[in-house]
């Protein structure tokens, strides 16, 4: 561990106590690694890096790290741990590594997809998964020929279609989905995200609840009324799931200026919300924007360059609507 030791001498050297406060963001907890899904960690690696964060920084439940940052009373090193969606391994694998080392983490949940609901970019993954190899042809649908051979291939052809309707109205790209994984035939998994059940679990284990709308749209691209139902109702179905109030909020896909606006900021503020946290990049600070806090995604496997990456995201400069 020479070598984590030194990175985190390098890195936080001149970061003082108590003014930035590192939200890191996680989707899934794998079972096993999985060559289509390359950025969610295995238990193992999730299990190391929570270990590092326990050991290295101070980990705090957000709610309680908004509170004193808006104090000016950051321990040095805050971080804070969020997942988005609500994945159903975020109750079995997820919660209790963050048990066994004794750190909180707040879930950002859609809620429309818990009880067997899957959102559309898993139909289309799961539909790659099961693709026979050869040649994927999707020109009637404006999404080219895509060669499938091995991982790597599903991967890119993965990557490839999602580029092309992500952006799309929210029932536009689950439809093309849908009549993707209808021309497979595929048998796809009904048991992807939490049910409610598995939310009040966490609930109960001290975890964060946190609304990310009822179906995850891309808020930019739908019309306000639509924009507002989704964050609201959201928010409400959560808080008769756990029984106690959903404060926090995290905007789907959340980069701003392309995946949400300043309506969409107040919107949220609307809803009832106290604060939320979007997809860009660098570390909170007092007087920051409380409804457009940024988030860090750590990828790197080698624990060194994992604290330095998370270090380095401190000193990044903060982008918003």
């Amino acid at each position: 561990m020479s070598g984590v030791l030194t990175a985190i001498r390098l890195v936080w050297a001149g970061v003082q106590p108590g003014q930035r406060l590192s939200i890191l963001l996680y989707h899934q907890v794998l079972d096993t690694p999985d060559a289509l899904k390359p950025d969610n960690p295995d238990c193992v690696e999730f299990d190391r890096q929570v270990g590092l964060l326990a050991r290295y920084t101070n980990v705090l439940p957000l709610a309680e790290a908004l509170q004193r940052m808006d104090a000016g009373m950051l321990p040095p090193r805050a971080t804070a741990i969020t997942f988005d969606d609500g994945y159903a391994d975020n109750r079995r694998n997820a919660l209790p590594i963050l048990q066994r080392h004794g750190v909180t983490a707040t879930f950002f949940i859609a809620a429309g997809y818990l009880n067997g609901g899957r959102m559309f970019n898993d139909t289309l993954l799961e539909t790659i998964r099961r693709v026979p190899a050869g040649r994927l042809d999707l020109r009637d649908l404006g999404l080219g020929q895509h060669s499938i051979s091995d991982a790597n291939s599903r991967r890119e052809a993965f990557r490839s279609i999602i580029r092309e309707i992500k952006w799309q109205p929210c029932q536009e790209h689950q439809a093309v989905a849908q009549a993707m994984a209808k021309r497979i035939g595929a048998d796809l998994p009904d048991d992807l995200m939490m049910t409610d059940a598995q939310v009040r679990e966490l609930h109960r284990a001290g975890m964060g609840i946190g609304g990310h709308t009822l179906t995850h749209p891309i808020l930019a691209q739908e019309d306000e009324a639509t924009a507002a139902h989704e964050i609201r109702e959201g928010r409400e179905r959560l808080q008769l799931i756990t029984g106690g109030p959903v404060d926090l909020f995290a905007y789907p896909n959340g980069k701003p200026g392309q995946d949400y606006g300043p309506r969409d900021v107040e919107l949220v503020r609307k809803a009832g919300f106290s604060a939320a946290v979007s997809t860009s990049m660098g570390a909170g600070g007092r007087g920051q924007d409380r409804f457009q806090l940024p988030r860090f995604m750590p990828w790197s496997r080698h624990p060194a360059k994992f604290l330095a990456q998370l270090l380095r995201n401190t000193r990044h400069p903060v982008m918003t609507t």
